[in-house]
């Protein structure tokens, strides 16, 4: 059967048919908030939607309005194909913090379910099917009844995207002792280390890479050896009087600095084995030993979906506020990845960064 392309006043009025007095649910079952529709306007929008959000340990409830622009329901509508999966974090990019309300709105249409592909990856010259992340899908041909979230089984259907996927054959950890899963695990962090460092790179920043990696080799040169690679944070100008800083930055994932050294872009931690907590520890640790750093842009970079709960968690809590976390999933740090190795000339590199980060203490 021909289908006609998907388009955004479809999508407008999709959402436009559920029902205003009913209060949707997040697909992710750990999502403290709840959607309501308040208005669409037709025929591309916007969306004005209440967010409603039950903080822990209270009674009352907190009531957002936030906007659904017509910018993000043209790209969503462009994006979607009948009868194939599409993962809603990477058509942003990252960018747009009401992105999961807009697909969780949609979910609720008739004509859309949620869906776990799998996913191919690569290892060497051999591949792997690996569990799959959260998609929607449009099935124009198999609806269900509107206002609940149906999940469809795709068990044959597996994501391939070549033209996306970064293959590091060349990377080599220094952590050879780890078997199994905790290799596999370990490979992945540095992975998501080494697209970093060729992001600044693309940027025109340096990177500082966690003391305990610097002997992963990629392309056949230890990490510390790269030439975008920071060699020693004691010589770095924007920790000068700050004694110490250096120490306690030593051990931090990756840290972005400017040519000079006088600017710190980003500051990021990689979790993916261990509790976020450790990361958070390592940063605040960091800011208190140079309190001029305070205003720093501090990152948790983590894989899409399984983490992002417990960022928002924790990035809330008393003790970690102050540092305004920011939340970079592995799906976005691809995308940057990839858009960096175009020719990018007079961007700010951090206004760039931040359409990437997604934050947790907006709720």
């Amino acid at each position: 059967m021909q289908y006609s392309d998907y388009t955004a006043t479809n999508l407008a009025r999709a959402i436009d048919s559920l029902d205003r007095r009913t209060i949707y649910d997040y697909p992710t079952k750990t999502t403290k908030s709840r959607l309501r529709i308040l208005q669409v306007t037709l025929p591309e929008g916007p969306i004005l939607i209440e967010r409603i959000t039950t903080p822990k340990g209270k009674k009352e409830q907190k009531k957002e309005e936030i906007s659904i622009s017509v910018d993000m329901i043209q790209r969503l509508a462009n994006a979607i194909k009948p009868n194939r999966p599409v993962n809603v974090d990477r058509v942003f990019g990252g960018s747009y913090n009401t992105r999961s309300a807009l697909e969780t709105l949609l979910l609720h249409t008739e004509y859309f379910y949620l869906c776990y592909p799998g996913r191919i990856q690569y290892v060497g010259q051999s591949t792997k099917i690996k569990n799959g992340h959260k998609h929607l899908i449009y099935c124009p041909d198999n609806p269900h009844s509107a206002g609940i979230i149906e999940t469809q089984e795709v068990h044959s259907m597996c994501i391939i995207e070549a033209d996306r996927d970064i293959q590091i054959d060349a990377l080599t950890s220094n952590k050879p002792q780890l078997k199994g899963a905790e290799a596999e695990l370990q490979r992945e962090h540095e992975q998501m280390q080494v697209l970093l460092v060729k992001c600044a790179e693309a940027l025109g920043l340096k990177a500082w890479i966690a003391k305990n990696d610097h002997g992963v080799q990629y392309n056949g040169k230890r990490l510390i050896e790269q030439e975008n690679v920071i060699k020693d944070l004691r010589k770095v100008a924007a920790l000068q009087g700050y004694m110490g800083a250096p120490k306690a930055g030593e051990l931090i994932d990756c840290i972005w600095f400017d040519k000079e050294g006088r600017n710190i872009p980003a500051i990021i931690e990689i979790e993916h084995s261990t509790g976020v907590t450790s990361g958070l520890t390592r940063m605040k640790g960091f800011m208190e030993a140079a309190p001029r750093l305070m205003d720093m842009t501090y990152v948790i970079a983590a894989p899409d979906d399984k983490y992002r709960t417990k960022i928002n968690q924790k990035a809330n809590e008393p003790q970690f506020r102050e540092l305004n976390i920011k939340y970079l999933p592995y799906s976005a740090i691809l995308d940057l990845y990839h858009l960096t190795r175009r020719s990018m000339c007079g961007i700010d590199n951090i206004k760039f960064l931040h359409t990437f980060l997604e934050d947790p203490l907006a709720g």
